[in-house]
């Protein structure tokens, strides 16, 4: 993928008085009051080293990505066209997404992000219909001719440059009229351009980047969670779903993670994503790296507090991790309390699986079987007590869980080949 398109196929600085939608309420908890200062970036011999200079699983996001903890101000503007002009205020649009993307990252980050979005609350029209624009489905932001992203970003940088400078933002979200293009359910058309400069500044020389544009609206009980998703491209994450043609493992993780789904009810980020972000304390995270046979504790990865990931190195690039799952203020689909084991590459790009869920239950029609955006056969992939999987010499064994909600794991390191019991 380009560093510059990531295609998506799937407390405010100022107070608002728009209430936001009774599903986004039920769906994010109430936010931590504070930022909690003890996240790390991940280090040590299980940090998996960086493979590209794109966004991926490695431990190390490359420069000119946004940070992703600790205060990350945003900027939030509304686009509308000619022949899709805007039905609600931008005090409506900007409901629909906040503030429920700043209590989700607050609440998935223990308190670690505290994330602001400024709104500049006007409707920017376009100079041409939509479809002038050429905008379709992984449209790339080229700077030629007089369409795509680089002609609707030019028009957008224009209309707001004297009244915005971007030097004090880290995040530039784009929310488009919901008439504008297809509808989610039949194109998915969201996109988020991370990492390194478009080729545009404003008139104070800040250049646009780590910019998100939605379009339409998406399904499920916690829609906002599209934003959620675009701007963790700009924190450095990839796509975990597949977006080559042909492919016939679409989501390889499922509902464990909103890079690969993000569409239906709430999902939390895996535990490895947490610590890639800096959410995760040192104490929290269990490294085996030696030969023989270690037992961890684990508390959920949607509870606050307690160690939340092991990771087994398997080599520098690659990786076996270990969390507990079970339902939590942001794991609303959780049907099926036990053990995800994943598999992680740091050398598979954005969009070809580098992360994968080992199914305790291979073939079966899963347990989450009521929303059509849940891929059901992996809502029952954990490990329950008494289960176990080897995989590259790795053997995982769930040993226990208290009532206290921990899970006890027992890893042992010897031998290769992949069997699950």
């Amino acid at each position: 993928m380009r560093s510059l398109a990531i295609p998506v196929m799937a407390a405010t600085l100022f107070a608002l008085t728009a209430p936001a939608p009774a599903e986004a309420c039920r769906t994010v908890p109430a936010a931590f009051t504070a930022v909690d200062p003890t996240g790390r970036p991940p280090s040590g011999p299980c940090a998996l080293r960086t493979a590209t200079h794109n966004v991926s699983e490695g431990a190390r996001t490359p420069r000119g990505f946004a940070r992703s903890s600790g205060v990350v101000r945003a900027v939030t503007l509304f686009i509308d066209f000619p022949d899709a002009p805007a039905r609600l205020t931008p005090q409506q649009r900007y409901a629909e997404f906040f503030p429920a993307v700043p209590a989700y990252y607050r609440a998935s980050s223990y308190g670690r992000l505290d994330y602001r979005s400024t709104p500049l609350l006007r409707w920017i029209r376009m100079s041409r219909p939509y479809s002038a624009y050429g905008i379709e489905r992984g449209t790339p932001f080229e700077a030629r001719g007089d369409a795509g992203y680089y002609a609707l970003s030019k028009e957008i940088l224009a209309a707001v440059d004297g009244q915005l400078d971007l030097r004090h933002y880290d995040l530039v979200n784009v929310l488009a009229a919901p008439d504008a293009g297809p509808p989610a359910t039949e194109d998915v058309r969201s996109v988020t351009f991370a990492g390194a400069p478009t080729g545009l500044r404003t008139r104070h020389g800040a250049p646009l980047k780590n910019v998100s544009f939605i379009w339409s609206r998406q399904t499920g009980d916690s829609p906002y969670r599209v934003l959620t998703h675009e701007n963790a491209h700009s924190f450095g994450l990839p796509d975990l779903y597949y977006t080559g043609s042909g492919s016939r493992l679409r989501t390889p993780v499922g509902h464990w993670d909103p890079m690969d789904e993000d569409w239906g009810p709430s999902n939390d980020f895996l535990a490895w994503h947490k610590w890639k972000l800096g959410w995760l304390a040192p104490g929290q995270v269990h490294c085996a790296t030696l030969a023989g046979t270690r037992t961890f504790t684990l508390t959920p990865t949607s509870v606050k507090g307690g160690p939340k990931l092991v990771v087994v190195p398997l080599s520098p690039t690659r990786a076996v991790t270990l969390e507990a799952r079970a339902p939590g203020p942001l794991d609303h689909a959780v049907c099926r309390p036990g053990i995800l084991v994943t598999t992680v590459a740091t050398d598979h790009p954005s969009g070809a699986g580098p992360i994968r869920t080992l199914d305790a239950t291979p073939g079966s029609r899963g347990c989450y079987t009521k929303d059509p955006n849940v891929t059901a056969g992996l809502t029952d992939a954990t490990f329950l007590p008494g289960q176990h999987v080897t995989i590259e010499g790795v053997t995982v064994e769930v040993t226990g869980h208290d009532r206290q909600g921990s899970w006890q794991v027992k890893v042992t390191r010897r031998g290769r080949g992949a069997q699950r019991h």
